[in-house]
């Protein structure tokens, strides 16, 4: 299955008290889909993967699959510290009904090239389906390099990269590499900002955050690129990229409370999540702050 176009990393919503939020959930996910979303990724970084114990997790799959029906295809993040909690994730993500698994390099213990590429391997080779790695050395403090992954998709390990380094000149080096190679080699950006930038380095498609409050900019400027209407590609990343603000407008906050928490403030506010629950220790935004995402939500024309 190859997975192409927009795929949004599905933001996990919660109920007051912390369960996931079923209703608020199917809604989301339904969403997307109406809006024209060529597949999912639940249980990555916008997923709170890291927070979610083993239940958690398999409920978010078993969920998501449902919703999804087949509609789409689903990307299922196995990320984990060391490999074989990853291998375990994994065989529960197979089992359950996942098209593809996205895991990152072991984390915590800081490993070396060899060490990363043998843990991919090891993956690949305990569950049979498409494994995408996933570049965020943000969160992982390793940078997947161009050449540690094109040896990996030359060896059939990797299926494709989700790229959310933020280093668009290792990313332009990859697709480059990838074409010229000729790699059955799927390059995703993680980006919601740059995205223009990535379809023009021959990306196969993105995985933005931001698709979650506002799915149809990003299906559009799929399109458009498919269409090579460029002028219309760079117009609706000015759009997007006027809606990112909502990251950016909160006082006092960072991190995970200033990024995934104006997503769930702002799918609040739009009506699809009943709150904006966060997971224990991260904080909700409140008084000013869902004020000031609502001011953006405004400005753009999302919200009345």
């Amino acid at each position: 299955m190859k997975f192409r176009g927009v795929v949004p990393p599905v933001v996990t919503p919660l109920t007051a008290d912390g369960a996931l939020d079923v209703v608020s959930f199917e809604r989301s996910i339904n969403r997307m889909i109406d809006a024209g979303v060529d597949g999912l990724f639940v249980l990555g970084s916008s997923g709170e993967v890291v927070f979610s114990d083993d239940a958690r997790r398999r409920e978010v799959i078993e969920n998501a699959i449902r919703i999804v029906a087949g509609r789409v295809p689903v990307m299922v993040g196995v990320i984990d510290m060391t490999t074989k909690r990853c291998i375990e994730h994994a065989r529960v993500a197979k089992e359950l009904g996942a098209d593809a698994i996205v895991a990152t390099a072991p984390f915590y213990a800081i490993l070396g090239p060899k060490e990363i590429k043998r843990h991919f391997r090891l993956i690949h080779d305990a569950v049979d389906l498409p494994l995408f790695a996933y570049d965020i050395p943000v969160c992982v403090h390793t940078k997947l390099s161009p050449a540690l992954i094109l040896e990996l998709a030359r060896d059939g390990v990797l299926a494709g990269v989700k790229d959310s380094s933020g280093d668009d000149v290792s990313f332009r080096f990859l697709t480059q590499a990838r074409d010229e190679e000729g790699l059955d080699l799927v390059l995703l950006s993680g980006h919601e900002v740059v995205v223009d930038g990535a379809y023009m380095s021959h990306a196969d498609g993105s995985v933005p955050g931001l698709a979650n409050v506002d799915p149809v900019v990003y299906v559009e400027q799929w399109r458009a690129y498919q269409e090579g209407d460029w002028d219309r590609v760079r117009e609706l990343q000015d759009q997007a990229t006027h809606l990112m603000r909502i990251v950016q407008v909160t006082s006092g906050e960072t991190g995970y409370a200033a990024g995934v928490g104006a997503f769930k403030t702002a799918l609040m506010l739009l009506g699809v999540f009943e709150t904006n629950t966060m997971p224990e220790p991260v904080l909700a935004l409140e008084g000013e702050n869902v004020e000031a995402v609502a001011q953006v939500l405004r400005s753009v024309g999302l919200l009345k």
